[in-house]
């Protein structure tokens, strides 16, 4: 288990992956993911490459409530695979700090 934490700014996006996720095989993954900024929401997605850069969603994994929410979303690494995780800024303008842990 890991948690990562960053600080979607002005462009509205931040990438989590740096390649998308490569696997073969069957297996869960957990992400617990929190936006800690009010008067903001955030999405973590997967998508493709051009998604990230145009700013749209691709697959929407999970969504973001107030701070001191934690979304719990559980997934099969097969439907990730080939695909890069990002967060998106949804609502407000806000610098927007978040945490996502994954196990």
């Amino acid at each position: 288990m890991f948690t990562i934490t960053g600080v979607v700014g002005s462009s509205g996006k931040y990438l989590v992956t740096g390649i998308p996720v490569d696997t073969k095989s069957h297996a869960v993954l957990k992400f617990a993911f929190e936006n800690q900024t009010s008067g903001t929401n955030l999405g973590l997605f997967a998508g493709t490459d051009a998604d990230f850069t145009a700013g749209t969603g691709g697959l929407q994994l999970s969504d973001s409530g107030g701070p001191g929410f934690q979304f719990l979303t559980i997934i099969d690494t097969h439907k990730l695979s080939g695909k890069i995780i990002y967060v998106l800024r949804e609502v407000g303008t806000a610098d927007s700090q978040f945490s996502l842990t994954v196990d």
